[in-house]
């Protein structure tokens, strides 16, 4: 069985497009599990900083969540607009676009893709951590296990939009389940008085900042780190044409849920972590030891655990949604290369998704899978697109007006300034710690953008320019044929050349001169009826003398045209490409593009 019919699939025809679309159950599932999982690790960012600058911090740790869930409602409202006013999606990218310019679109869709890359990383090297906290033998194996994780999520979103839904609405359906089981315990332990505090809660690291100065500098920080919450919730706004009919009704729906069980998540999570005075384990995760309280090392811990790595993991298939559409979009616009654009054989944009796994494999392994080492470059990318796309849609009322549109504005607006306030927040507390990469690269990104669209541009101008056909000219026209030795692949190269030009030489490479005595005398024995120039290559080269050869007829010819014509064969079986040397395409592949010159090969398939 073909390797990639067995990963993958049977092609699906363009025509059932329309049943590969997802409802709102898979849409919940493939959209929001990077939102659903930053509670898994958002509240801990928050303690981490806290606790880090001294215990009596942690107070502030729900006033934090509760402004960073009051901000996950704004900007959850705020997209709910964005579905209804752009039912095409594109998000953030399409909004800036189309209100602010080519520029604050481009800087917000970079900013985006970047994040989307992030995301997976992050998310995986949560995922796993989650595991190694559960089974610590696996510790030493992290960074194999997120990169063998990216590998999966890549193979299951070439699968399909539909099947890809499938495949990750349990785990989900099951993390939600068991989280409201954990929250539901928690607090009614809280309230009958049973949830007692193990222990009193002591900093490693305390700074004493109780009373300092920098007091409101690290609670700045600590609501940045936070703020990785948001990530993802613009998921669904990108990705609404993934939705049934009617599309935008079913994109607002999801989105509304998704930020409703992520504000309340979020909020119960820090209030136990807060009540229960935990602090950050470099030995399990802060998620592990608040289930192992209220749990102990049961079957129903395991369930919590295990379901919280896969929905870490499953958050990257957040941006496999996303990215690839995103690029799509910008792609058709002619900002990134043209391949992007293209649906695969399951339609779902192919190119995309694996560009996004190679350069979060990359990530990964430059990073070494560290989540603390990757966070601080988290969020600063999709509060960038945030901005924009709050400040676009400010615009796009101001113009559009219509029913309400004063009530939406204001909504937008509201959304704009905090989300503008966060960015500031986030770039200036997280800037040393590592947001100065995304800081830089969004505009490298943006730059290279500019100058792919430049070039189709170019390309565009060349190519639909007037054509002018002028009267034929006779050019002489001489054919060289490589040749390797006697046999049935020269053989029909040969009479090809032969229907191409009455001037057909054949080229023989040989490394010492009794080589080419022999194999011309082998030549003059068949009588084939076209001259052979053997050319010696001390040093073992063979482009080398072709070209000279080739200039040596320009000189000859200065207006003639020449043609290349090279035998190759093809071996039945994929694999047995690697046992030939592959000269024919070796040759094509260095072979410099010269006015006048023509490379052409003529292949001869095996049988065995």
């Amino acid at each position: 069985m073909d390797l990639k019919r067995f990963l993958i699939g049977e092609p699906i025809a363009t025509e059932f497009e329309s049943k590969e679309r997802l409802n709102k159950a898979m849409g919940l599932a493939v959209f929001s599990s990077d939102a659903l999982s930053s509670v898994a690790y958002g509240p801990e960012e928050i303690m981490i900083v806290l606790v880090a600058a001294g215990a009596a911090l942690t107070a502030w740790s729900l006033p934090i969540a509760i402004g960073i869930t009051g901000l996950v409602l704004l900007v959850a409202f705020s997209y709910f607009q964005t579905i209804h006013a752009y039912p095409g999606g594109g998000g953030a990218y399409i909004v800036a676009h189309d209100n602010l310019g080519p520029t604050p679109g481009l800087v917000a869709g970079s900013a985006l893709l970047i994040d989307y890359v992030l995301t997976v990383t992050v998310s995986v090297s949560a995922g796993i951590a989650a595991i190694t906290s559960a089974v610590p033998a696996l510790q030493a194996h992290h960074l194999l296990l997120c990169c063998l994780a990216v590998v999966i999520i890549v193979v299951v979103n070439l699968r399909g939009v539909r099947e890809t839904g499938r495949a990750v609405s349990i785990p989900v359906f099951i993390f939600i389940g068991g989280v409201a089981v954990l929250l539901a315990k928690g607090l009614y332990g809280y309230y009958t008085g049973d949830l007692v505090p193990p222990a009193p809660l002591t900093s490693v690291n305390t700074l004493g900042l109780e009373q300092h100065p920098l007091l409101i500098f690290f609670l700045l920080r600590a609501f940045a780190s936070g703020c990785a919450t948001l990530t993802g919730i613009e998921a669904v706004s990108n990705g609404v044409k993934a939705f049934r009919s009617p599309e935008a009704r079913n994109a607002g729906l999801t989105l509304i849920i998704m930020a409703a069980i992520l504000g309340s998540f979020s909020l119960g999570i820090t209030f136990l972590f807060g009540h229960l005075k935990l602090a950050p384990n470099p030995d399990q995760t802060m998620m592990s030891e608040l289930a192992r309280i209220l749990f102990g090392v049961s079957p129903i811990y395991y369930i919590i655990q295990f379901s919280t790595s896969f929905i870490l993991i499953l958050a990257a298939n957040t941006s496999f949604a996303d990215f690839p559409r995103l690029s799509s979009i910008m792609a058709h616009d002619g900002y990134l290369p043209r391949s992007l654009s293209m649906r695969g054989d399951r339609l779902v944009f192919s190119n995309g998704i694996i560009l996004l796994g190679v350069l979060s494999v990359i990530l990964l392994v430059i990073f070494r899978g560290d989540v603390h080492l990757l966070i601080p470059l988290y969020a600063v990318g999709v509060f960038t697109a945030f901005s924009l796309s709050q400040t676009g849609m400010v615009k796009h009322w101001w113009k559009l007006r219509g029913p309400r549109w004063r009530i939406k504005l204001v909504f937008n607006g509201l959304g704009a300034v905090a989300t503008i306030v966060v960015l500031i927040v986030i770039a200036v507390t997280k800037f040393i710690h590592g947001a100065w990469m995304v800081v830089v690269a969004v505009p490298l990104l943006v730059s290279l953008t500019f100058k792919i669209k430049a070039h189709y541009q170019s390309v565009a101008r060349q190519l639909t320019a007037e054509p002018v056909f002028d009267p034929p000219v006779t050019r002489h026209h001489s054919v060289l044929v490589p040749v390797s030795g006697l046999q049935r692949a020269s053989a029909n190269a040969l009479e090809y050349a032969r229907s191409l030009s009455g001037d057909v030489t054949a080229l023989y490479v040989a490394i010492d001169a009794a080589e080419g005595e022999r194999f011309q005398a082998e030549w003059e024995t068949h009588h084939i009826g076209i001259p052979l120039i053997i050319i010696f290559s001390p040093f073992r080269s063979i482009a080398g003398p072709l070209m000279s050869h080739i200039d040596k007829l320009r000189v000859t010819y200065p207006d003639g045209i020449i043609t290349i014509v090279l035998p190759e064969f093809h071996p039945k079986r994929w694999w047995h490409n690697f046992l030939h040397n592959q000269t024919a395409l070796f040759l094509k592949t260095i072979m410099p593009i010269r006015k006048g010159v023509v490379v052409t090969s003529v292949p001869f398939q095996l049988t065995d």
